[in-house]
């Protein structure tokens, strides 16, 4: 890597680890799933947006329809059911998981695109839904609460790295 490229890896590297401490804090007082997996590559996004292009509609909305999707599909295919505790292969329980998923992220894809919520990461979140590892209404809630602090705390630190001269494309 070049000086220029590993500043800037370091720079969001470290951008994108402090958009997660609040969320980290609040998730280890109150026991609270307020930090998961698809929140990573959002904070990642929101550390490379250089261009501004995530707006609160894409970010919130995107994981509003993954969180709806996939309380959808995970309570009308696989109440009870979660990856956490993998059922059998070849189980009509393992088929109603698969189908979970598969549903949650056609239903995702449908939704954000016919409301203009584009967000990659939340097709991950669907999935955390509706294969049963976050699927209750709460952890739904907080889920989308999590989503919420995430962009409040770039908003409010004025984007760190992700400004006009912190582009993707320049790497």
């Amino acid at each position: 890597m070049t000086g220029g490229r590993t500043t800037r890896a370091l720079a969001v590297g470290l951008y994108a680890g402090l958009l997660l401490v609040l969320l980290a804090t609040v998730a280890w007082a109150t026991g609270r799933p307020f930090v998961f997996p698809s929140l990573g590559p959002s904070a990642y996004a929101l550390a490379t947006d250089g261009e501004g292009r995530l707006s609160a509609r894409r970010v919130i909305g995107g994981h509003a329809v993954g969180v709806v999707a996939g309380l959808v599909a995970y309570h009308l295919l696989a109440p009870g059911l979660s990856l956490a505790s993998l059922p059998p292969a070849h189980s009509t329980d393992a088929l109603r998981l698969a189908a979970s998923g598969t549903l949650s992220v056609a239903l995702t894809a449908a939704g954000m695109v016919g409301t203009r919520t584009d967000h990659a990461p939340a097709a991950a979140t669907t999935l955390i839904v509706s294969l049963g590892l976050l699927a209750d209404p709460v952890d739904g809630a907080v889920i989308l609460v999590a989503v919420f602090v995430l962009f409040l705390t770039d908003r409010t630190a004025s984007h760190g790295p992700a400004d006009p001269g912190w582009s993707v494309r320049d790497s």
